[in-house]
């Protein structure tokens, strides 16, 4: 045989043999891949059962009625109102599906969705890891689990291959510095902390010194818990900021960490801490324990924050970055 033909034919065996191989390859990786994806979708879903369970059967009542008329449409608002998207998100969401003039409930419940994923348009979801090293300040009320999403944070940027450090700046109650310590430890990235009592202000510097000497990519700086109406406490912030913004230039991330159980209270805390210390994100814990779940909604329709992660358990992964779409499809999966 010449040459030629032999390795022509040798060609044609390889091309067959991968065609075979692919063939019986692709349907059960397809299938993996949908299965994953259907698992991730629904995992969601269980961990919003709540919200959903709640939202979702005031909405069927609304969609089995037959006629699109007042009482339809007040049925919708109120189901909003009652999952706490709050009552400006709710009357303009339903003011656009209204006027879109549906023709029927279920034309009516597909706009709905689009909505309310409308409603949650917000930019720049991922962190904002810039600077020498780059910082995140993170802060809210007492009992919102703030140092557990600062050392969940901190998992998943080592995770990434970002190197993190932890400030312990809430030198108030040394319950919070043994807290961030034993996290720290779990999670196997520096901290640096002060004496009970000392200036926050000083040991947020000091963490920036250390994470710059020690070659980190960010310092994650905790403060205080401390309640929005306590003008002394919230200008302490301010003044944490500032002296960490000589050294370091402007901060471009603080992250304000809110309970999803407390429903519109954590708009008023929002409002408040976006005035004093300049908000870029939105930490929602505890969403998995609540029928609240569509404050969400409320905090990116009327203070434009991007709500960056979401707490939907106790685990150390279950802190997740917030993704719209996902959400939305497990909030109304029950409608």
């Amino acid at each position: 045989m010449e040459p030629i033909y032999l390795i022509i034919g040798l060609v044609i065996v390889v091309v067959i043999v991968g065609y075979v191989v692919s063939v019986r390859r692709r349907p059960g990786t397809i299938a993996r891949e949908i299965a994953e994806a259907r698992t991730a979708g629904e995992d969601l879903a269980d961990r919003l059962a709540k919200t959903r369970q709640s939202l979702g059967g005031a909405l069927r009542g609304v969609f089995a009625r037959n006629q699109l008329d007042q009482d339809f449409w007040d049925g919708l608002e109120e189901a909003l109102i009652g999952a706490d998207v709050g009552v400006k998100a709710s009357t303009g969401i339903v003011e656009r599906v209204h006027n879109a003039n549906p023709a029927s409930a279920v034309e009516a419940r597909d706009l709905l969705r689009l909505e309310v994923r409308h409603a949650l348009a917000a930019e720049h979801r991922e962190l904002i890891i810039d600077g020498q090293p780059a910082v995140i300040m993170v802060v809210g009320v007492n009992g919102t689990g703030k140092t557990t999403s600062i050392a969940k944070i901190a998992a998943q940027l080592k995770q990434q291959g970002t190197e993190p450090l932890l400030g312990a700046a809430d030198t108030f109650r040394a319950a919070a510095d043994t807290q961030l310590r034993t996290w720290a430890d779990r999670v196997g990235v520096d901290i640096v902390a002060g004496q009970e009592g000392s200036d926050p202000a000083a040991v947020a510097f000091d963490a920036f010194q250390a994470a710059r000497a020690r070659g980190k990519d960010v310092v994650i700086i905790d403060t205080a818990g401390r309640l929005q109406s306590k003008k002394n406490l919230m200008g302490e912030l301010g003044k944490i900021k500032r002296v960490v913004e000589r050294e370091a230039g402007p901060i471009k991330e603080v992250l304000l960490v809110l309970d999803a159980t407390a429903g519109q209270n954590g708009m008023s805390q929002a409002e408040h801490f976006l005035e004093t210390a300049g908000v870029t994100g939105i930490v929602l814990t505890k969403l998995d324990g609540t029928a609240r779940g569509g404050i969400v909604v409320a905090i990116e329709a009327e203070l434009g924050l991007p709500v960056k992660f979401i707490g939907v358990g106790e685990g150390i992964d279950d802190l997740i970055p917030f993704e719209p779409e996902a959400f939305v499809d497990a909030l109304l999966a029950d409608a």
